[in-house]
């Protein structure tokens, strides 16, 4: 049983290691690019000279994301599994996409409140194993998040067309989709903390904002009392704790 949950817990956490870093490769990419190119324009006029002194301005994002699980094992052996305890691990992170609308109000020089409304898709695959080393057919977990983040934006001084900046904040969560997931029930809101960092690009006719954040659930997501079905109890009874976690890149227009 102990062989089963070190493998499951370096399996769940090699999936979360690489998602990290093909995002923040991507990330950097972007940031190594931008920043050259601002090398290249040192000498020319800085675009929207005039943007970052203004009160309030509007805008809209597009993103990725990938969602995980954090999950607590409860080792529980019932008639209902056999008496064999079942071992959960989300064995693929899926890709989603986040659209949304912007609202920035400034505070003071270089802090600004930010108000992000916008809706979220995501799929969470979460595959269960007993002891006997059986694997059942992973669950699909889809989500459709309504989602609100209020997030301090801090960000650094401008250099010509390029600024770097963090973040940090809450955010609200609702699932829309439905609640039965077919083994398991889920509650449908969440909070979350973000933080992250990105830069700012100041180019012709708008700014683009390239920003990476990690998104962690404060709430257990599970809903203890199951679907109803005896099929499905098994599922339930394994996780004693389930959390969220997302990784998204984002790409604001303002």
């Amino acid at each position: 049983m102990s062989k089963i949950c070190c493998e499951l817990y370096f399996s769940s956490y090699g999936v979360a290691r690489r998602a990290v870093l093909r995002i923040g490769f991507v990330f950097l990419l972007l940031l190594a690019s931008l920043n050259m190119q601002a090398q290249k324009e040192g000498k020319l006029v800085p675009n929207l000279k005039g943007f970052d002194e203004k009160l309030i301005h509007f805008g809209f994002l597009i993103g990725v994301n990938t969602s995980n699980f954090s999950i607590i094992h409860s080792r529980a052996a019932t008639p209902e599994n056999d008496n064999k305890p079942r071992y959960a691990e989300v064995l693929d992170l899926q890709p989603g996409i986040n659209l949304g609308i912007v609202t920035s109000l400034k505070l003071r020089k270089n802090l600004n409140l930010r108000v992000l409304p916008g809706l979220s898709f995501g799929q969470r695959d979460l595959s269960f194993i007993d002891t006997d080393s059986v694997r059942y057919d992973p669950l699909k977990i889809k989500s459709t998040f309504l989602e609100m983040p209020i997030m301090l934006k801090y960000g650094g001084d401008r250099n010509h067309n390029f600024k770097p900046y963090i973040i940090a904040g809450l955010n609200p969560r609702f699932d829309l989709a439905k609640k039965k997931q077919n083994g398991l029930l889920l509650n449908s809101f969440d909070l979350y903390y973000e933080i992250g960092a990105g830069f700012d690009s100041y180019l012709n006719y708008f700014r683009l904002s390239t920003e990476f954040k990690i998104s962690i659930g404060m709430r257990d997501v599970l809903n203890h009392d199951g679907t109803g079905e005896l099929l499905d109890m098994p599922y339930t009874q394994a996780i004693d704790k389930l959390t969220s976690r997302i990784f998204v890149l984002n790409f604001y227009f303002e």
